[in-house]
């Protein structure tokens, strides 16, 4: 993510020595993304990324941190938290939040192909399964009380034309959350960010999901739609590949079969996801904030993505 809190390489390397997988050999920052401060952190023991948290509470993160640790234990691979002598997985260092991670192997695959995509969409099928006894609850923050709440702030730097579109989905989405096809959707904890950048490939072998610290009690749908409007699009134009989009979803639903809500509503919630992220980088762009490293995302991006998916819905087409 992108270095909002500068780390010094002493003050790093105590907190590593503190949770026994130290000595500190390097510390690097991490470019990528707007959200949290995050380094690269080698030692004698292993590679590891160190979060500190700019905008997530104390209180809230326990909620990612444990999913995580939750997730692992059913061996889904995603990044382990370490934690120090007495069991604690969340950690201070220079005044906030904190925690150390195992680096996940492999690279990120961001021309993906068929293949790719049904790999991620049969992890994610077995990683909502696996979730669904885990205990703590919360709901997803960028949600639609986030959208509703957000939209008024940034309609003031927006055109004409695109004011009226966001607020059209915005009623759109807000009528929909009261319907009782709404309502009939499995719900559980969601990573609600699967970008091609939070997933690690070896080849064509995945080798984890990271980066969950968008994750929430949201419907599945929703998780499903955020990954399709990214691993299946062609980035230019925003239009769904549907080669690509069928054999994410035929996979997922090997693993986790779709209900018949689902398969009715996944036009509707692709739209939800292009939403949630027109309206974050929208407010990333128009109301950024200082960093050592960062570059705010295009937010014209999603717009492109939000108008394909409301003029050619796509239906997943499933056999059985």
């Amino acid at each position: 993510m992108a270095v909002f809190t500068e780390v010094g390489f002493d003050e790093a390397a105590a907190l590593m020595a503190r949770l026994g997988i130290g000595p500190l050999e390097s510390l690097k920052g991490i470019a990528s993304g707007i959200e949290n401060t995050n380094f690269f952190a080698d030692t004698a023991k292993g590679r590891y990324v160190l979060t500190l948290f700019e905008r997530l509470s104390a209180e809230q993160l326990p909620f990612y941190l444990h999913l995580m640790k939750h997730l692992a234990g059913k061996g889904i691979p995603v990044p382990d938290p370490q934690a120090d002598a007495s069991g604690e997985i969340l950690h201070t260092l220079c005044g906030k939040p904190a925690s150390v991670v195992d680096r996940l192997s492999g690279g990120h695959q961001l021309a993906p192909d068929a293949l790719h995509c049904e790999q991620v969409g049969a992890m994610l099928a077995r990683m909502h399964t696996a979730g669904t006894d885990y205990p703590r609850f919360q709901p997803n923050l960028r949600g639609l009380d986030w959208w509703t709440d957000t939209v008024p702030v940034v309609l003031p730097h927006l055109a004409a034309e695109q004011a009226e579109l966001l607020q059209s989905e915005l009623a759109f989405q807000q009528h929909l959350a009261t319907t009782p096809a709404y309502a009939s959707l499995p719900r559980g904890p969601v990573h609600a960010d699967l970008f091609r950048d939070n997933v690690m490939f070896d080849g064509h072998r995945l080798t984890g999901f990271f980066d969950f610290y968008f994750a929430g009690v949201d419907t599945f749908l929703f998780d499903i739609a955020v990954c399709l409007n990214d691993w299946c699009i062609d980035l230019d134009t925003g239009r769904l590949d549907a080669d690509r989009a069928t054999a994410f979803v035929a996979a997922y639903h090997r693993e986790r079969e779709l209900s018949s809500s689902e398969r009715r509503l996944m036009p509707a919630l692709l739209r939800a996801g292009a939403l949630r992220f027109w309206i974050s980088r929208l407010w990333d762009f128009h109301l950024p904030r200082d960093a050592a490293v960062l570059k705010a995302h295009d937010p014209t991006h999603f717009e492109r993505v939000l108008r394909q998916r409301i003029d050619d819905p796509w239906h997943p087409g499933l056999t059985t």
